[in-house]
């Protein structure tokens, strides 16, 4: 059937039925209201930030920071929709400045002829130069244009700081599998622009799997279902897990290796063996390997941990990290992910402390901030012609000719305790010997 639109002619109604049957599942059903879009209550609820500037009709520049699929482009077409501005798309990747400046010309146009503001959406705004971002100032701030920058890399870190300054920032989370489920459902029923005129039962497990494996990614989830239904033959069709599967492309691990998820999921990995949770440790490590990081980087930081998380309470643990830096140098991928698997759970159950770390940090800071202390007399450096005649080595005791191997001397010139032993692991044994090193020097 060919719905004719007001005012429109029969050839025109049926070239946007064509247009609009050879777009992808993911853009014929996204939403137009702001009340149709699913997720982002964070921001997007009842009361909340974003909602507000639109009812109070101050919505300014924003910057929308999130990962694929989460809504960005479709939100920024509801803004638009709903501060009853003209909508204008540019994409950084294949825009440069003559582009941004004809857009913004127009816009400006617009305003003087009729009042109308322009809402100007650019995808991956962290793709322009610096140039490019400037040149959008002074339309920023005059308000001929409200832009919305979508961007999947940290605005803080990737777009001119100008820019941000004059931008809300709001942070996309990934969709959550309830809903993903809300927008499979809906594509399934809706008859004029998602898969409602098919005949298809859907399975449980199959729902479930979808909403899982697309890692919060919209358009994945629907591309999969709509994969699914068109390559059936059989009606009615019986959308099962193995239909799912079959029709899921290989996930691509978003993991971009200079950004967020390469600082964000090295973090985790290093918090989770710090905090001696093997498990999670694994599944950072996996994760950093599935999206590529390179071997040396995660060799360097378990390397580092083992030394300020770990400690004297396993000396183990640092020889362990060094052998797998070597090993993993040796054997590469894919071999190499056990000797890393190895590192990070004996790293994770080792015992913890970071004594040494604290103590060291509170001496370089007594030596940036306190008078510098001259090196006492008896231990300066005697080996050179004339050094004794300075007194040089003078009264110095020579350590392993003292019973116990302890010398009862003042080796610093003050009372300073940076290093700390904890009481867990071989470290607690260390507290106990340098107790009574201690009490020996200060017997001098």
């Amino acid at each position: 059937m060919i719905v004719i639109m007001p005012g429109k002619s029969l050839f025109e109604n049926a070239e946007k039925q064509n247009l609009q049957r050879a777009q992808p599942l993911a853009a014929r059903m996204r939403p137009a209201r702001l009340e149709d879009f699913v997720g982002q209550q964070h921001f997007l609820g009842e009361g909340k930030l974003l909602r507000r500037l639109l009812k109070a009709d101050r919505l300014g520049s924003v910057i929308f920071y999130g990962p694929p699929g989460s809504g960005k482009t479709t939100l920024a077409r509801i803004l638009a929709t709903e501060s009853r501005s003209r909508f204008c798309q540019l994409s950084a990747v294949t825009s440069g400045v003559k582009d941004l400046r004809e857009v913004l010309v127009e816009a400006r146009h617009e305003l003087a002829a009729g009042g109308q503001k322009t809402l100007l959406f650019i995808d991956e705004i962290h793709r322009f130069n610096k140039a490019q971002q400037d040149a959008l100032l002074p339309d920023v701030e005059e308000g001929v244009v409200t832009l919305v920058g979508a961007t999947t890399s940290n605005p803080f870190f990737a777009v001119n700081s100008a820019l941000v300054s004059r931008s809300q920032i709001f942070q996309l989370e990934p969709l959550s599998p309830d809903d993903i489920k809300t927008l499979l459902r809906r594509a399934l029923k809706d008859e004029y622009r998602g898969l409602g005129r098919h005949e298809i039962r859907m399975a449980d497990d199959a729902l479930d799997f979808l909403a899982e494996v697309c890692d919060g990614d919209a358009r994945r989830a629907l591309a999969a279902l709509e994969i699914g239904v068109l390559s059936s033959d059989r009606r009615p069709i019986e959308f099962t897990r193995q239909l799912a599967e079959e029709s899921v492309q290989r996930k691509a691990v978003q993991y971009d290796a200079d950004g967020d998820a390469h600082y964000d999921t090295a973090s985790a990995l290093i918090k989770s063996i710090r905090g001696s949770d093997p498990d999670a440790a694994l599944y950072w490590l996996a994760r950093m390997l599935e999206g590529g990081e390179d071997i040396r980087f995660i060799c360097r930081r378990l390397v580092i941990l083992a030394s300020e998380d770990v400690g004297n309470a396993d000396p183990q643990a640092l020889p362990l990290a060094v052998a797998a830096m070597h090993a993993c140098e040796f054997i590469g991928l894919p071999e190499c992910q056990l000797t890393l698997s190895q590192a990070v759970t004996y790293l994770a159950c080792a015992p913890k402390s970071n004594a040494a770390t604290v103590a060291i940090a509170e001496a370089r800071r007594d030596i940036r901030e306190t008078r510098l202390l001259p090196v006492p007399r008896h231990l300066r450096d005697s080996h050179y012609p004339g050094a004794g005649s300075l007194g040089h080595g003078q009264g110095y005791q020579y350590s392993h000719d003292e019973a116990g191997g302890v010398a009862a001397q003042d080796y610093l010139g003050v009372d300073r305790e940076y290093y700390r032993p904890v009481d867990r692991g071989f470290e607690a044994e260390l507290a106990r010997r340098l107790e009574e090193i201690r009490r020996q020097l200060k017997s001098s």
